[in-house]
């Protein structure tokens, strides 16, 4: 049965057949070839979609859409401008600077990717940036969409091991920021050497004073979100129908760049994006069942408990096959398939349960930006027109950076669990 459950799914892999097919047809095989009824495969399909947390996931993906369509993105950009756009290389600051505020408002990489690259790659290039370089930072940038709160994959996170949404959002807050202030001096140096352009418009505190009062509203929308999560007004799932709302009243009533006409194409765009990441999870819940009958996480626990007690190397080793995995599984499937074995594993040699929660996210962002599936990478694909490979061979140092970021977030546990033992989610 495990050799039929790895052919089937190499198989249909390498045959380019996507991920929530792959799934579901290897299970089909193993069901099939078990003789177990095939009214199973859509029970548990059901099952692993049926949960009152998972609706955050389409809300989320509503909000950061009415928020790109209804002016707030443009605002965000043009106030990240004001900021950091003197800086050497200044669009490129910008860029992620943008990226930190629209990631605390979407919770999805390929929301800011998408968002902030169909606005800012075209003025980098006009500006005199090299379209790879616009591209991949753009790429880059966007992963932080999962890291800084509220994150779709963090929910999943919650969702699929029973760790608190919300200590999982609050571990998010001191790596986000870290990882976008290496960005940036990642993107300095570069800029310096590569003699980027800046903007030139100098700064002026009623320059700045403005930009804020325009994206003022727009950056009060991850202050509700997040403050009444974390402060126990509302749940995760209850925060995201908020964030709706209020990016509605945003596009609608405040900025008065949307209209009611739009909503139809908002809705479908968002409802076909959300049925895509749901059929994944309900393939990938019917997977993980097929996987447990025949006793593969159990099996891969001993077997990584059998090669050393070692906490460095435990985390090491579970590092390493996340990110192999991550080259070629969608990172929701890989939560709910994997979570719950490597938990169980991590906390055998004693890692918080949040922290461990925390690094398999983190390691999913970094699989985001690497081939052959990294999902951000043909994203700014479609943006940009430009080749896969020509995008690949920019981004590299960022994935190096993100692989370098991953280090400090694993062995040093306190710059994950500041936050949550501030706010009562860690003892």
């Amino acid at each position: 049965m495990i050799t039929l459950i790895a052919l089937v799914f190499c198989l249909t892999l390498a045959l380019g057949v996507p991920v929530a097919f792959c799934l579901g047809l290897t299970s089909l095989a193993a069901l099939v070839a078990a003789d177990v009824p095939l009214k199973l495969m859509a029970q548990r399909m059901f099952t692993g979609i049926d949960s009152f947390p998972l609706m955050a996931v389409p809300f989320f993906v509503l909000a950061g859409e009415l928020m790109n369509r209804g002016g707030t993105t443009r605002r965000i950009i043009d106030f990240a401008n004001v900021l950091v756009g003197r800086i050497p290389g200044g669009l490129a600051h910008t860029n992620v600077v943008a990226s930190m505020f629209f990631g605390g408002i979407s919770g999805s990489a390929v929301a800011d990717a998408a968002a902030i690259g169909t606005i800012l790659v075209p003025g980098m290039v006009r500006k005199g940036f090299p379209a790879g370089f616009s591209a991949a930072l753009t790429a880059a940038a966007s992963t932080m969409g999962p890291i800084i709160p509220p994150s779709i994959f963090m929910v999943i996170m919650g969702v699929t091991t029973g760790l608190s949404i919300g200590g999982l959002f609050a571990c998010g807050f001191l790596p986000g920021a870290l990882m976008g202030l290496s960005m940036m001096v990642m993107s300095y140096v570069i800029a310096v050497r590569r003699k980027f352009p800046r903007e030139t418009e100098p700064f002026s505190l009623p320059r700045l004073w403005r930009a804020f009062v325009s994206a003022g509203p727009a950056l009060l929308s991850p202050v509700i979100i997040l403050g009444g999560i974390l402060g126990g007004i509302f749940t995760a799932t209850e925060a995201a129908a908020v964030a709706v709302l209020y990016a509605f009243i945003l596009g609608r009533f405040v900025y008065r760049e949307m209209s009611f006409s739009e909503l139809k194409s908002i809705f479908v765009h968002s409802g076909v994006t959300t049925a895509v990441l749901l059929l994944i999870i309900g393939t990938a819940n019917i997977f993980a069942w097929v996987l447990t009958s025949e006793q593969i996480p159990t099996r891969i626990a001993e077997a990584m408990l059998s090669l050393t007690s070692s906490h460095f190397l435990i985390l090491l080793i579970i590092n390493v096959l996340l990110l192999l995995v991550g080259m070629f599984e969608e990172g929701g499937a890989t939560i709910i398939i994997l979570a719950p074995t490597l938990l169980k594993v991590a906390q055998a040699v004693g890692v918080d349960p949040l922290h461990f929660g925390f690094i398999m996210v983190f390691n999913i962002v970094v699989g985001l930006l690497t081939p052959p599936l990294g999902v951000c990478l043909f994203v700014v694909c479609g943006v940009t027109g430009l080749p896969f490979t020509r995008i690949v061979r920019a981004v590299t140092p960022f994935i190096i950076l993100e692989l370098a970021l991953l280090m400090v977030v694993t062995y040093v546990p306190d710059l994950i669990l500041f936050v949550p033992r501030l706010l009562g989610y860690v003892q």
